[in-house]
């Protein structure tokens, strides 16, 4: 889920094109080599440290026991001292040399992520007034409230953690009328759920030997506007100025070895696009297209069809687990202009449900099938937290159903900050993606999710419509 979700390797992020191993393992670049190198010495210095300290330990014993003797010899009593040091002597040598393998264990034994650091995420949600508590969801999705609603609480927690990794996610929130409140952690709530005060600022920051490797970065929606990415315990918000929080969004990614991370692991001075599916999932092409985004180190966004992630949930987690998007397409792929505004929020909802219960995340994006829209169905959008995604680039596979069609008709017209419109029913698209992945990043694009594409070109709010993210001007 992380997307919180399991990430395949990333390329094209500004430190070169990343190399892969026979077997698909990514080959380490000289300066993770080095960095790895580092920590090795660093952890064969703190074990002679440990040993050389223990050994002292047992000098000073010695010393003690011999001083002992000597004082029960003086007394007079030689026999009872020497029978009381030989037995303290045993009790302590036993104690010194369980702590001794204890200690050696310790240190000899390899945390299970060294040199092979894994792809975290965070899983955040938020408490909307007179609402309740929202899905949790994924890493860089947008959690926001609904149109005319804003945010009393807020909780996280991170995925993917190793068990022998210590640190966790810690978090404080300005509360309006109540100021900056105690730091919280690991899916404890900050902020007041029983109360009506909204949020007006947070901080989020990482722990122990997580907060060692990773980086944590965070924007919260405020006046309408999402606010520039804030880091390990920066402030996002501003408190004080009668501003509140309507949205947040958080992203956790490795250190690189130059000491710097983006959020989604995207470089936001490279090109980017999204490639988007709708209608599926489907045993004939979406293994193909998450196969071959696995094997490259893209990502993707599937508008699906509620019956058809039904019968599909395992492709549906899979999804989720390699940090691509889920987003909803209704459950029936019913048009918003042709039912009324009650069917449609049921249609969201089953498939939301549907969703959330095959991956353990609820789609914050949705599509009109057919690109239809009506003032009343953008209506039901808006109130459920909703943006809706159309595209810029329509490759009509589901028309034509030839691959080759299809590549020519994306390479012909990509540019950065496109949104890419197939169908993940037909072979001949999961054919067409086995081409266009590679020679897309190839040509330099970042693919990456409709979500993370938004975060770095102005973002997105429930209720709008959104077509494209070219580069921001300056």
């Amino acid at each position: 889920m992380n997307r919180g979700a399991n990430r395949t390797s990333k390329q094209n992020t500004g430190r070169g094109t990343t190399k892969y191993r026979e077997g698909g393992r990514r080959e380490l670049t000289p300066e993770e080599r080095l960095a790895r190198k580092r920590r090795m010495r660093q952890q064969q210095i703190r074990r002679v440290k440990r040993i050389r300290a223990m050994f002292s330990l047992g000098i000073l014993a010695v010393c003690l026991l011999a001083a002992g003797l000597v004082f029960a010899r003086l007394q007079g009593e030689k026999k009872d001292g020497e029978n009381l040091l030989a037995e303290s002597s045993g009790q302590f040598a036993e104690t010194l040399a369980d702590e001794a393998a204890e200690k050696l264990a310790e240190t000899e034994a390899p945390k299970s992520w060294e040199g092979n650091l894994p792809e975290l995420g965070a899983i955040y949600g938020i408490f909307v007034h007179d609402v309740g508590w929202s899905h949790f969801f994924a890493d860089a999705s947008y959690c926001m409230a609904p149109v005319d609603n804003y945010v009393t609480a807020f909780r996280a927690t991170v995925h993917n953690q190793p068990e022998d990794m210590t640190g966790t996610i810690e978090y404080r929130v300005n509360l309006s009328g109540s100021g900056w409140l105690d730091w919280t952690e690991n899916a404890g709530e900050a902020g007041d759920s029983s109360g009506a005060m909204p949020l007006e600022a947070i901080a989020i920051r990482l722990t122990g030997e997580l907060g060692e490797h990773y980086d944590v970065h965070y924007s919260v929606l405020q006046n309408q506007a999402w606010t520039e990415w804030k880091k390990n315990g920066e402030e996002a918000g501003e408190a004080g100025v009668a501003k509140r929080v309507d949205g947040v969004l958080i992203s956790i990614e490795k250190k690189g070895a130059d000491g710097v991370s983006y959020a989604g692991g995207i470089d936001p001075t490279k090109p980017m696009i999204a490639l988007t599916y709708d209608d599926g999932p489907s045993v004939k092409a979406t293994p193909v297209i998450l196969e071959t985004l696995r094997q490259y180190g893209g990502k993707a966004t599937f508008f699906m069809v509620g019956k058809q992630a039904e019968r599909n949930m395992g492709i549906v987690k899979q999804m989720v687990e390699q940090g691509c998007e889920v987003a909803n397409h209704t459950y029936d792929h019913k048009l918003m202009t042709k039912v009324p505004p009650e069917e449609l929020a049921s249609q969201l909802a089953r498939t939301n449900q549907v969703v959330s219960a095959a991956s353990g995340i609820s789609p914050v994006l949705m599509r009109p099938c057919g690109g239809a829209r009506s003032d009343a169905g953008m209506n039901v959008v808006g109130a459920i937290s909703m943006p809706a995604v159309m595209w810029s680039i329509d490759t009509l596979d589901w028309k034509t159903r030839d691959a080759q069609s299809t590549v020519n008709t994306v390479l012909e017209n990509v540019k950065d900050g496109d949104i890419i419109l197939m169908h993940d029913l037909y072979e001949a698209t999961g054919e067409a993606s086995k081409i266009l992945i590679p020679e897309l990043i190839n040509r330099g694009y970042q693919l990456v999710t409709v979500s993370e594409l938004a975060s770095y070109r102005g973002g997105m709010l429930p209720g709008r419509t959104y077509s494209r993210f070219r580069p921001l001007t300056p």
